[in-house]
């Protein structure tokens, strides 16, 4: 953040002094002025101390979400615990809480850093020979953050607006919610190395077909209309030129940020908080293992079935684990446990409700297609193998 100091302009017929340096003082001046304090480093000490406050108080709220839904929902609204009633509330609760405080954060911090940084040449080496290295790393990063399939949603945001290839940020928003380190713990623990390398695989190969199929398919079209034109803010250069040098200062990058973060929580918050209730009836009301167990233990339709009946859901990968280890020990196929699973964790409908926002109709009807079949042909193929692999 700039600072500059105000001249008076010198009157009509008198020479104006002359200045010696870029802070203004005159070579006429009878003494030395005192030194002041540089404005830059000031602006500079102010503006981070004061973001290090507020990313504490962040912190601090986002670490009583849990006890504070527990407390609201049993407590102060009296519900019993362990009823369907009581888990749907609670997780209303805490679920809103977190993806609106994620939301506010991610998208600045995106935001801030998209300010300062050459997104025109990030874009043109991943548009060019580095594509395919562009799908890896979108699932290689979305298998290290450990989100949800809504809590990821701020970031696709925020890459999206920074003109990242639409294929390589879906990679991301697919593999997100699909693996992270607790999970493979879990994984490890509960089911054994074999198909933990099963599990981190096909999710993996999923994020990386699925941005393929969707640049392929030039999808980014489809996108609402209010982030194509966010996407316009950068602009066009020729290919292989290079990307101008652009410098801007503390106000300009907090400017920019706070109003793209202002800007997309207000389109999208109505549509978290109707997402998650409806997320909280079925986490509270519908048990994954109900669908699970009327899927069949066999039929080459029970693995497409297992995928539609799971998309909806709302769970996370570390909760899934459990159902994971029921459904095999109940002697449901390898494949179909695997289709049903990862289609309840890779998607839900409180996340097709937030994404709806940003996605129009078309392009979240491919998106859900996307799912289906690459789920799909993995259920049938680890169904074919599973005496081999197990």
């Amino acid at each position: 953040m700039e600072t500059e100091e105000i001249v008076p302009q010198a009157k009509e017929g008198t020479a104006r002094p002359s200045s010696c340096c870029s802070c203004g003082c005159s070579a006429g001046s009878g003494g030395a002025r005192p030194a002041a304090p540089e404005p830059e480093a000031v602006n500079r000490l102010r503006y981070f101390g004061a973001g290090a406050l507020a990313l504490a108080l962040w912190g601090a709220v986002y670490a009583v979400i849990e006890p504070a839904s527990r407390c609201l929902t049993y407590d102060l609204l009296s519900f019993d615990e362990g009823t369907p009633a009581g888990a749907a509330v609670e997780f209303f609760f805490y679920d809103s809480a977190k993806i609106l405080l994620l939301l506010v954060l991610m998208v600045y911090v995106i935001g801030w850093l998209r300010a300062g940084l050459h997104v025109e040449r990030v874009r043109d080496y991943l548009a060019g020979g580095g594509r395919g290295v562009g799908y890896a790393l979108g699932a290689l990063f979305g298998a290290v953050t450990p989100f949800c399939s809504c809590s990821s949603i701020p970031l696709f945001l925020g890459f999206t607006v920074a003109r990242i290839p639409l294929g390589i940020t879906m990679a991301f928003l697919i593999t997100s919610p699909l693996i992270n380190e607790i999970a493979v713990v879990l994984l490890w623990g509960v089911l054994g190395w074999k198909f933990t390398c099963i599990y981190v695989a096909t999710g993996m190969i999923a994020g990386i077909a699925g941005g393929m199929l969707m640049d392929a398919l030039r999808a980014e079209r489809w996108l609402q209309p209010f982030l194509l034109e966010a996407m316009k803010d950068s602009p066009a250069q020729a290919p292989g030129a290079p990307a101008p040098a652009r410098v801007m200062g503390l106000r300009e990058r907090h400017a920019f940020a706070y109003g793209e973060m202002r800007s997309i929580f207000r389109r999208v918050w109505r549509w978290v908080i109707i997402g998650v209730a409806l997320g909280a009836a079925l986490h509270g009301f519908v048990p994954q293992e109900w669908f699970a167990e009327r899927l069949g233990a066999g039929q080459w339709w029970s693995v497409p079935a297992a995928v539609a009946v799971g998309i909806p859901l709302y769970t996370n990968v570390t909760g899934i684990v459990p159902v994971m280890e029921s459904l095999l020990l109940k002697g449901l196929p390898l494949g179909t446990t695997l289709a049903f699973c990862m289609s309840a964790v890779a998607a839900s409908l409180p996340e097709l409700l937030m994404l709806r926002q940003v996605m129009r109709p078309r392009l979240l009807a491919l998106f859900l297609g996307v799912l289906l079949l690459i789920f799909t042909l993995a259920g049938w193929f680890f169904n074919a193998v599973q005496a081999v692999l197990m």
